[in-house]
């Protein structure tokens, strides 16, 4: 079957998409579309610190794709072990003075709490209670014990948004389940 790549073009624009990718993330590949995001944001006409903002969403969003999603790709090198690589998708665009940054990946549906409870805390707080939350994470132990981090990803992206952070969850089966992020940055333009 042959996918009509002009009919996803199209709806991709209609829905102000710049940029998306769906499938592994290594290394290599993070590496390319952070190139492509960086080259994006030094032609449009955004401050630099907007598109410093855009960019470290992209960078922990991606990053909590690559530590937490359970859908693994095998692959088998050549004269050592096998390696597994995270999957998920991510997609970037802009509208009416906003970027979005919207991932998705399978995670373990007994995650599903734990996020959902730091998200709704984490979208009570004004920029200075998140600084200040920011700070107190800083210097505490994780309360997760399947964290690969040290659990501030999601206050730096609350910190750096616009909006409240939006998800959803998606049942896949018992186990397993569907998360999908979506936030917005501001673009303050250049000379504003």
């Amino acid at each position: 079957m042959v996918f009509n790549m002009r009919e996803y073009s199209t709806m991709l624009k209609d829905r102000n998409v710049n940029i998306a990718y769906s499938g592994p993330l290594w290394e290599d590949s993070i590496k390319g579309m952070a190139e492509i995001i960086r080259t994006r944001l030094s032609h449009d006409e955004i401050t630099d610190s907007a598109a410093k903002c855009i960019f470290s969403v992209f960078v922990e969003q991606v990053t909590n794709m690559l530590m937490y999603s359970v859908e693994k790709t095998k692959y088998d090198q050549v004269a050592q072990e096998s390696i597994e690589i995270s999957s998920g998708m991510l997609v970037l665009g802009e509208r009416d003075k906003l970027y979005f940054i919207q991932t998705g990946n399978i995670i373990k549906s007994d995650h599903v709490n734990l996020i959902q409870s730091r998200i709704d805390h984490l979208n009570t707080l004004d920029k200075k209670e998140l600084r200040k939350y920011y700070r107190e994470r800083l210097n505490s132990e994780n309360d997760n014990p399947e964290s690969k981090g040290a659990g501030l990803g999601l206050i730096e992206i609350a910190r750096r948004a616009t909006a409240p952070i939006a998800y959803s969850f998606e049942k896949v089966d018992d186990e397993l389940t569907y998360f999908t992020m979506y936030v917005e940055i501001g673009q303050e333009k250049k000379g504003e």
